[in-house]
């Protein structure tokens, strides 16, 4: 209780001539009249002295943080000495290593003022380039694709993640207080609770795709799989994969770097205060996702055998869409809201804003609370209606029934293509905010109704699975099941 009672807003006394009150740069409603941490981020407090203090204030700020940009420095050294230390092989790589590394050092100690905010930026797209070289040039040598990956990882993280992305804390400075939680929502689709489960999700997406890279660039002879055999092989060296100018497994590996570092990025109020990094995370996830995780299914259509690992990134980022589409709806109601106010739309976009509302959230419990609290709270705004599951277990009968029961051709294709969309739209529709989604399944089922009485030849059973199990999706798909979370003005949407 002392700690917050310092916390209070000073005297008259205290707002005398000689008086300094201290502020977080992060929540500038928190002040008191000698220095500590904010009760809420942990931050240590600056003097608040007006406008013309700011830059002392993010000048304060950078020192502490230094070390970042100093370690990436290093990280170049070791970049440039990795074509000599490991050996490459590939002229291509040692040339991209050795430019990388001076670039990154000259971004790094450019990055050592505070003010200029395009040098951090530089840095980052330095280590985005990195992620790509090895499976650009098809890098023949392991210990470059490793090296790459980690330094590239670090070179982004270092730069514009722990530092936090430049010119932020101006921003967060200048902009007045707002709230954690989205105006009538009943929780914060942006706290970090939120966002665990999908940080472990493109954890576990990328090491998975990182093991299929291995494979395509030749750096081991096997692919383990547990159930399909050699399937996964045949998946990989298919002439779908070849078809890619790079290594499809190894863009997938990017794909889920990257996500993983966006959902580190921003406060638990960013879907406020950094909409365009919102909606660039959700682009990658949802509309991306999807399409990524249907033709990972839809292998035995397009190539004929199945791949385990490929299956379990699919499942992977298939968890994630729900996951991630609260945080999206917030943002798009939240810009809708300060257009409609008279708020330019790009600046409100590329800047952030505030918006009246509740200050604190109250309710998401600490990473120290018991997982009968936490595990919950990671997963507001989800939910496992009976409906939808049942949808979801169809939709996996339609993807196994035609190779179990030898059904073929056509409409084996159709079983296995709209099996795999019913799940897809049924498992995106256990989100809160997603759930009208459910009806697009009745789409399918007729469609497959509808594709076993055109097709020529189609076994009786096959026709009667069809009618029958496509009949029950379509009764599955009118039922909303419970919503537990309430959305503002977004509740009329869910039906």
């Amino acid at each position: 209780m002392k700690q917050h009672d310092d916390m209070s807003m000073p005297t008259d006394t205290q707002k005398g001539k000689n008086a300094v009150t201290y502020t977080c740069p992060m929540h500038p409603e928190v002040t008191s009249d000698k220095p500590g941490k904010c009760p809420k981020c942990g931050m240590e407090l600056v003097p608040k002295e007006g406008k013309k203090d700011h830059k002392q204030m993010i000048i304060a700020h950078h020192e502490k943080l230094i070390w970042t940009h100093l370690t990436n420095a290093l990280l170049g050294v070791f970049l440039i000495m990795a074509p000599f230390t490991f050996g490459y092989k590939s002229s291509q790589m040692i040339y991209s290593d050795i430019i990388s590394g001076v670039l990154l050092i000259v971004f790094s100690f450019l990055s050592a003022n505070p003010f200029r905010l395009w040098a951090p930026w530089a840095a980052s797209v330095v280590g985005t380039w990195l992620l790509f070289a090895p499976i650009i040039f098809w890098a023949p040598d392991a210990s470059a694709y490793i090296t790459d990956s980690i330094i590239g990882i670090l070179a982004i993280s270092l730069s514009v993640l722990i530092p936090e992305m430049p010119g932020m804390m101006k921003m967060m400075m200048t902009m007045p207080p707002g709230p954690e939680i989205p105006p009538g929502w009943t929780y914060n689709p942006s706290s970090w609770l939120q966002r665990t489960p999908i940080i472990i999700l493109g954890w576990i997406g990328f090491f998975g795709s990182r093991y299929l890279t291995a494979y395509q660039l030749g750096y081991i002879d096997h692919i383990w799989d547990p159930f399909f055999g050699n399937g996964s092989e045949k998946v990989l060296t298919s002439a779908v994969s070849k078809s890619f100018p790079i290594s499809d497994a190894g863009l997938g590996t990017i794909s889920y770097t990257i996500e993983v570092l966006m959902g580190y990025m921003g406060m638990s109020n960013r879907w406020r205060t950094m909409p365009w990094m919102v909606a660039f995370f959700g682009f990658l996830v949802i509309p991306l996702g999807v399409i990524s995780i249907v033709l990972i299914i839809l292998q035995p259509v397009a190539v004929g055998f199945w791949c385990s690992v490929c299956l379990l990134t699919a499942v992977a980022m298939l968890i994630m869409v729900p996951l991630t589409l609260d945080e999206v709806v917030a943002m798009i109601q939240f810009l809708v809201k300060r257009v409609k106010s008279g708020k330019p739309f790009w600046r409100t976009f590329w800047m952030g804003d505030t918006i009246e509302g509740e200050q604190e959230d109250n309710r998401t419990p600490g990473f120290l609370s018991p997982l009968k609290k936490t595990i919950p709270a990671s997963l507001w705004g989800v939910n496992i209606p009976w409906n939808l599951l049942l949808s979801t277990v169809i939709g996996l009968w339609w993807m196994f029934y035609p190779g179990n029961f030898g059904v073929t051709g056509a409409a084996a294709n159709n079983f296995t293509t709209l099996g795999a969309l019913v799940v897809t739209f049924s498992v995106i529709a256990m989100a809160e905010v997603g759930r009208a989604i459910r009806f697009i399944n009745i789409a399918f089922a007729a469609w497959l109704i509808a594709a076993m009485f055109l097709l020529k030849n189609v076994p009786a059973q096959a026709l009667w699975n069809a009618i029958i199990s496509g009949i029950i999706v379509i009764a599955l798909s009118f039922p909303k099941g419970r919503i537990r979370e309430k959305y503002g003005t977004f509740d009329k949407y869910i039906f």
